[in-house]
């Protein structure tokens, strides 16, 4: 039923969109995109990380990406393209919603780190 209310749960943000993995590695080498990592501190000291990427697990993200809060990444800025990836794509959908809720304006979904590793990709300890 719906009473002329809206949907609460549906928000008015910018989607977040699916971007290639190819493309997202010549976007970060030509200093683009910001790549962010948001897999727990376990996943990352077992894999390492996409070259270039920060590394913000998904339960820091809403402090680390909210520009008004203290402990906001300077590395962040609300006009740059982001991309995010986790180990599926789950989480980084997830945290692509939190970031476009704060007012990032272009938000991309990379999915997993095994996406970028078979798209050429170089990792990092």
């Amino acid at each position: 039923m719906n009473f002329g209310f809206g949907n609460p749960f549906r928000s008015a943000a910018p989607s977040v969109r699916a971007l290639p993995a190819n493309e997202a590695i010549k976007m970060v080498a030509n200093g683009d995109i910001t790549l962010i990592d948001v897999r727990d501190h376990n996943e990352v000291a077992h894999t390492g990380k996409a070259k270039g990427a920060l590394h913000i697990p998904l339960f820091q993200l809403g402090q680390k990406a909210d520009p008004r809060h203290p402990e906001f990444h300077p590395e962040l800025n609300t006009e740059k393209p982001i991309a995010l990836y986790c180990a599926s794509g789950a989480r980084s959908q997830m945290a692509g919603r939190t970031l476009a809720g704060l007012g990032f304006t272009e938000v991309y979904n990379l999915g997993g780190l095994m996406h970028w590793q078979s798209a050429g990709g170089l990792c990092e300890r």
